[in-house]
């Protein structure tokens, strides 16, 4: 009895530790990615303009 006691306590607090295991890598994948595009998002706005000015040149 005290092994499956053992056993099934084992199983838990090695969830928790799969869990960190898999969560802060993705954590971390996440922000980086999220600022990878960011920067992209910016440097394209930046090459690419927009048009804004060419609407206030036609309403003129």
């Amino acid at each position: 009895m005290i092994k499956v006691f053992v056993i099934v306590t084992c199983i838990f607090f090695l969830q928790g530790c799969v869990h960190k295991l898999v969560t802060v890598p993705v954590k971390i994948a996440y922000k980086t990615t999220k600022g990878v595009v960011k920067g992209t998002a910016a440097v394209v706005g930046a090459v690419i303009p927009d048009g804004d000015d060419d609407k206030k040149d036609k309403d003129d």
